[in-house]
This record gives C-alpha cells, sequence and structure tokens, in this order.
C-alpha cells in the first residue's frame, strides 16, 4: 500500500508497510500512481510494460526519463520500499497469545476538582459518581498489584490524574516514597507522571515534582478569552491569569523539558493554531492541543461540517511550526512529533497504548477499569486492588483490539502511526472498541501528512546545507 499526497510544495509518497517515505518530483509521482493503479487491478505478466504504456498514452514527460524513472521504481518495490507487502498481519496472531503483563496505571487520585471545566468527560471529576479522595492504602494495593503483575519488565509508570490530582497531593507525595521502597526489592523502576490544572501549583509541589515526576501535564488551553471560557472556576472566573505565571515557572525549571502544556480545542475555537502559537510565544516548547471528544448534541462539540476548516488549521500550523524551527524558534507540537527511523515497537503500532491489558486505571475506592476514560462505566469494571482482575473477558477483549480487527483501519495508511485510534472513542460513538472514531481519524490523518512533510522539508533543508 503506498500514500501520496501534496503538501506545501512537496510530492510525498508514503510505503504504508515499510514505513519508507519518498520526496519526489511530478513525474514520479505520477509514474508511481499509475503502478498503483496497475498493481491494485491485479497481476500483470509484465508490470514494466504496462505502466510504460499507460505512462506514453497518459504522460507527457520524456519518454526516455520516464523509462529511467520506471526502472527506479522496480528497484525500490524489489528492495521493499515501494509497494511492500504486509508482515504484521501475521505476527498479530502470535501477539494476541502472549502473557498479560500490566506496565502502567493510571491512579485517580482525586475524584474531585477545583475547576468546571465545560468539556470534562470526568463531570468536574466525579466520572459518573461520587466524589472522593484516594487513600494512602488504597493507592498503596494499587503499586502492590503493579509489582506483582508486570512480570519481568522493569520499568513502570504511574500517573496521578484526577479531577485534580492536586487536592490530594499528601497522599500523592506518600505513594511515590513508597514505589521508590519497592524498586530495588523487586527490581522495578517508577515513573512517576502527574497531570494538573495548576490552581493549587506551589514552590513546595514544583520542588517535589521536579524531583520525582518524570513527567509534568499542565492544562491549559491557549488565548486567554479560550481558556477563560471552557476552564472557569466553579464561580464562573478563569483561571488563565493564575495558572500562566506558574506553568512558565514550570517549563523553565525543567529545562523545557519532560512536561508539556495540554489544550484541548473545541467547535468554539476552530481557529485552534492561533491557541498553540499563542502558548509558543508565552515560552512553552513542549504543547499538545487537541480536539475535544464529545456529545454531538453539545454546543462545543466538533461537527462534520468543521472539517475543512480544521485540516487548513493543521497545514497553516505545520508550515508556521516549520518556520520557526528553520529560524530556531522552534517547539515541539505533540501530534506532529514522528520517528520515521524508529518510533514505537510493533506491537504498540499495532494494538496502541494498551488500555484494558498494560495500561488500567484506578478510582479513589480501588476498582480498576480499562483507562480513565472508562472510569465510572460498570460494564468495564474488571476487579479491584483487594482481588486483582476478576473480569478476565474484558482483558481478553481489550488484548485483540488492533489495527486488523478493525474493518476501517485495514485500508488506512495512517494505522501504524495512530495504532487504531482510542478505544474509548470508539466505543462511545459506536459501542465498540473495534471501531473507529470517525471525525479523530479524519484529523489523525491530516495530522500524519503534516508531521511528515516537515520531517521531508527539514531533510530538504539539510541537503541544501550539505551541498
Amino acid at each position: 500500500m503506498v500514500h501520496q499526497y501534496k503538501n506545501n510544495g512537496y510530492n510525498i509518497v508514503l510505503d504504508v508497510n515499510s514505513g519508507s517515505v519518498h520526496v519526489v518530483d511530478d513525474m514520479v509521482y505520477d509514474l508511481i500512481h499509475i503502478m498503483d493503479e496497475e498493481l491494485a487491478a491485479g497481476e500483470k505478466a509484465d508490470l514494466k510494460e504496462s505502466v510504460t504504456q499507460r505512462a506514453q498514452k497518459e504522460l507527457s514527460y520524456d519518454a526516455q526519463e520516464m523509462q529511467e524513472a520506471i526502472e527506479e521504481i522496480l528497484t525500490l518495490k524489489e528492495e521493499g520500499q515501494l509497494f511492500s507487502r504486509d508482515i504484521y498481519e501475521d505476527y498479530i496472531m502470535d501477539f494476541k497469545k502472549r502473557e498479560t503483563v500490566v506496565k502502567a496505571l493510571c491512579l485517580h487520585i482525586a475524584h474531585d476538582c477545583n475547576l468546571a471545566c465545560r468539556y470534562c468527560f470526568a463531570e468536574e471529576g466525579e466520572y459518573h459518581g461520587r466524589r472522593a479522595l484516594m487513600s494512602f492504602e488504597v493507592g498503596k494495593k494499587a503499586l502492590d498489584f503493579l509489582v506483582a503483575n508486570s512480570g519481568n519488565r522493569v520499568n513502570l509508570e504511574v500517573d496521578f490524574f484526577g479531577g485534580e490530582p492536586l487536592m490530594n497531593w499528601q497522599v500523592v507525595k506518600d505513594l511515590v516514597t513508597y514505589g521508590r521502597s519497592l524498586e530495588k526489592e523487586h527490581n522495578k523502576k517508577f515513573r512517576f507522571t502527574l497531570t494538573t490544572n495548576g490552581v493549587l501549583l506551589n514552590d513546595d509541589i514544583l520542588e517535589f515534582a521536579n524531583k520525582e515526576m518524570g513527567n509534568i501535564v499542565l492544562s491549559i488551553d491557549g488565548r486567554k478569552q479560550v481558556h477563560d471560557f471552557m476552564r472557569p472556576h466553579r464561580g464562573g472566573q478563569g483561571s488563565y491569569e493564575e495558572i500562566v505565571p506558574k506553568f512558565q515557572k514550570v517549563a523553565e525549571s525543567r529545562n523545557q523539558m519532560n512536561y508539556y502544556v495540554r489544550g484541548t480545542f473545541t467547535h468554539h475555537n476552530l481557529d485552534f493554531s492561533e491557541d498553540v502559537l499563542h502558548l509558543a510565544d508565552l515560552g512553552f516548547k513542549q504543547i499538545s492541543v487537541e480536539p475535544v471528544v464529545a456529545d454531538p448534541k453539545e454546543d462545543y462539540a466538533l461537527k462534520e461540517e468543521d472539517i475543512p476548516v480544521l485540516l487548513e488549521q493543521y497545514d497553516k500550523l505545520a508550515k508556521e511550526l516549520l518556520e520557526r524551527r528553520k529560524a530556531r524558534k522552534g517547539v515541539n507540537f505533540f501530534h506532529f512529533m514522528i520517528d520515521l527511523e524508529g518510533g514505537p515497537c510493533v506491537a504498540k503500532r499495532l494494538s496502541g497504548c494498551g488500555s484494558g491489558t498494560e495500561y488500567l486505571a484506578v478510582t479513589p475506592w480501588g476498582d480498576f477499569y480499562p483507562c480513565h476514560q472508562f472510569v465510572g462505566q460498570e460494564e468495564f469494571l474488571m476487579g479491584n486492588v483487594e482481588e486483582g482482575i476478576k473480569r478476565t473477558d474484558i482483558r481478553d477483549e481489550f488484548k485483540t483490539c488492533n489495527v486488523y480487527a478493525k474493518e476501517k483501519c485495514k485500508n488506512c495508511f495512517a494505522k501504524f502511526y495512530c495504532s487504531g485510534g482510542c478505544a474509548a472513542n470508539s466505543y462511545h460513538f459506536h459501542g465498540s472498541i473495534n471501531d473507529a472514531y470517525d471525525l479523530g481519524c479524519e484529523l489523525q490523518r491530516k495530522r500524519v501528512e503534516c508531521a511528515i512533510m516537515i520531517k521531508a522539508a527539514l531533510a530538504d533543508e539539510e541537503g541544501e546545507k550539505k551541498e
């Protein structure tokens, strides 16, 4: 499978199965398109001849140059860099049979929040239930469960999540201390992360977080009017002014690494590229601004008719971030970060985040769910810290969730980059974890195209410097 597209003046050809990316001229671009159609039509006795005949009829380039280009394309095909076969579909059968080990927990340290964000899937931290704070005893049992069920895996991750985790900060600190006490005896190494809205952030918290947290996620939506409209206090007053100086301090104290500011854009700010650039202008180097996922009945929900505008915004943003990078004012935009040489392991490319298997969410009272977006939905209650996983059928269902189990993914060029998308979004829109959230797919495909274009442009610039 190949995917061809034009972006920012570049003709880009992606060989989906090998991951090879080719930046080509107009003639090669058109010839690859013809060869792709010929291959799709079925086996040819002489592929070279059939492509040549069509090229001579349909294209107006020099015949000798076209013949040389066809030879080069066929060489790339033989080398597995174009029209390569899918070697992963057989692998997935063995992958499904693998022993399940848990490598990460999302600890809902607080089902409570001091903000009233309009789009919050956690309903101001309550998650369809009651307000509660996780006790140290429950958190301790969760960490014990993680150690006991992580097999030979050394590196484990624990995310402190909410609601707002800083409303239960002492328990966070105590659990970090307890986790560290387990490391040497069990040959484990914990990586702790924290997600916060910043309202309660102070110097003491920052000092501890900089010592113990591998990553900090700072929630901010962008421009003041956008942020304050969607992320107000419960009394209605905005939160932008009080958190921006704190977040800038976090970023600088961590040398602009191992954190990111994380925003959400909605139907109310379709020009979200301006919010990304605003955050960059505030001095943040690690930025993620993501599309809201919401019930279509909500006024802030993204709509199908918004898609063309959003695709244009991603193109606009990609060009601007590329120019800033060339001017040595670059920032990392999460959705444009793509590794074309290494990237995630095959298992992650095929199955994504590992929700319900390698990754679990834990409520304040110790219940297990496949991830934070399923918390409170009783049909996905998997067990608890006292008894472990009781609903192995849920785990087994998530274990089979991969790009080959999703009909919409089979012929999608982005499948090895998005890994089939979010299971929770799929379920909430289609009632199945093996479907796909269509609007999200449209945006993901554009993000992949933009990310590859940026890589191509930077490689082109590097090549020009060497010449």
